[in-house]
């Protein structure tokens, strides 16, 4: 315990004195991030915490191994894997290291994470087999090496990702490694258990310089060298050997919920909103919670919160007692539950849900159609009642759209083209009734009336754009014709912008 102890102290002590000096190589490099976009700092804040966080976590390990010849011996089996985690998070700080000064695509920094993980599968940190319920243990075979790569990148990515907020991601994982090295100490893991007092002494002595309002930022660099440590660690074979690799996997998985479901959430969000995956924007987890209006430090807090529930459950996980899982379970279940109402997500799937449907509705589809093929049919009129009736047959033509049209003075009120069904008649069944202004709002001389087919229900948002063109199309024929239906422009004049509303019972 006591060299725990040392290797805890010693690695806070370092990234306490260090970070500053690293603060200021970063001021001096260019590597900042200026407020804006998806930002929430508001004056340029140093990154490349990564660099401090490297020294002060593996110093302290290699200078006890040097110094402790009993402890040397001991994790003299490890020195492949120890030698793995030097030099895999060395290359993968630097990585982050390079694109917080000058910027990296996507695509090269993913080729990095495989590439990284690829290393820790050679040295030893792999995903072997898992012991299932019912079925015992179930061997990959080369199976095992994508399953590595997968897990390993996902967490650089998950830590990635949470790294929003002001000692966000530093808490997080010091949570998730506090959590990893009470396991390690149960389990008799002294690989894991003292890289894990190392990262914890790091990340505190680290926080002392991050937390709200933080003097420098973690950067790319400390986040993908903080996700690749606690995701290697946890496939020691010594710690798979006695929990089952299911287990070893799972209780980092919930140790690490937060940031594990943001990814999620993002990768899916971002996919139904059919936007690039690796493109960065403010839909993130903290992100919700302070356009909810909580503060940047009660933004913090609250996930410190529900992550110190999920470790809870994950060390009971670990414990292996039916009661204590089952209560931790309930518990991360209450918490996650309520995390996700808080945040709006249920709203936002809603939302999208109900935004999807609108945009291939029936009526929307059928618009699509009439804008389509109107265009021919009002080429050929050559009179005001020609084009009004060009556009009913189109519309029945294509979907039978409407159960009305009129067109009326916008002065008087005069009818002046009528087809369809009564406008009495058309309320009291539930009718919707469309009011288009043929030109722009202050020019208009007519308006055009449609009723829609009651069983298409409210139009959507984009059926209002839709009939906002039909309006233009309108317009500009009955300038082209002579008419005076449409509105005080000549011929060759600027397309006017129409506002069309909707009631469904009357005109407005």
């Amino acid at each position: 315990m006591r060299s725990y102890l040392a290797c805890c102290a010693l690695a806070f002590v370092v990234a306490v004195l260090l970070t500053p000096a690293v603060r200021a190589m970063a001021l001096r490099v260019g590597a900042v991030s200026h407020p804006g976009s998806r930002h929430i700092n508001v004056s340029p804040v140093a990154r490349l915490g990564g660099v401090a966080l490297y020294v002060a976590l593996f110093a302290p390990f290699v200078a006890l191994v040097l110094v402790d010849t009993s402890v040397a011996r001991i994790l003299r089996p490890q020195l492949a894997r120890g030698i793995g985690l030097l030099v895999g998070g060395g290359f993968i700080a630097m990585v982050g290291a390079i694109d917080d000064v000058r910027g990296l695509r996507a695509f090269h920094k993913l080729i990095a994470q495989v590439i990284v993980a690829g290393l820790a599968y050679a040295v030893g940190f792999r995903i072997d087999g898992i012991t299932l319920p019912l079925f015992g243990p179930v061997y990959m075979g080369w199976f095992g090496l994508p399953a590595t790569i997968v897990w390993i990148v996902g967490i650089i990515n998950a830590v990635n990702l949470i790294d929003g907020l002001d000692g966000l991601a530093a808490g997080v994982v010091l949570f998730a490694g506090t959590t990893n090295f009470i396991i390690a100490l149960l389990s008799g893991s002294i690989f894991i258990a003292l890289s894990m007092a190392c990262l914890i002494g790091a990340v505190v002595g680290f926080l002392v310089h991050n937390f709200n309002p933080a003097r420098i930022y973690m950067g790319d660099s400390g986040s993908y060298l903080l996700g690749f440590v606690l995701s290697t660690t946890v496939l020691v074979g010594e710690l798979a050997q006695k929990t089952s690799t299911a287990v070893s996997l799972v209780v980092p998985c919930v140790a690490l919920g937060v940031p594990i479901f943001d990814t999620l959430f993002t990768m899916a969000r971002r996919f139904l909103e059919r936007r690039p995956m690796f493109v960065a924007d403010r839909g993130h987890l903290h992100h919700r919670l302070l356009d909810m209006g909580l503060t940047h430090r009660g933004a913090v807090l609250v996930l410190y919160g529900v992550s110190i529930v999920f470790c809870a459950t994950a060390i009971a996980f670990s414990l292996g007692r039916a009661w204590q899982i089952g209560l931790a379970l309930l518990a991360a279940s209450v918490i996650f539950f309520s995390l996700v109402r808080f945040a709006g997500y249920f709203e936002y799937v809603k939302a999208h849900i109900e935004r999807h449907g609108q945009l291939r509705d029936p009526l929307t589809e059928g618009l699509k159609e009439l804008l389509v093929a109107l265009p021919v049919h009002l080429a050929r009129a050559q009179s005001e009642s020609e084009l009004a009736i060009s556009v009913v047959q189109t519309a029945i033509g294509v979907g039978d759209l409407f159960e009305r049209l009129e067109i009326r003075r916008a002065e008087s009120g005069e009818t002046v083209f009528s087809w369809g069904a009564d406008r009495s008649t058309a309320s009291r069944e539930g009718g919707v009734t469309v009011r288009i202004p043929i030109g722009l709002e202050s020019r208009y001389r007519t308006y055009v009336l449609l009723g829609i087919r009651k069983h298409f229900g409210i139009p959507s948002a984009s059926c209002q754009v839709l009939m906002e063109v039909l309006a233009a199309q309108l317009d500009s024929h009955f300038v082209r014709t002579g008419s005076d239906w449409g509105s005080d422009r000549g011929i060759g004049s600027p397309p006017t912008v129409p506002r069309v509303a909707f009631d469904a019972k009357t005109v407005l």
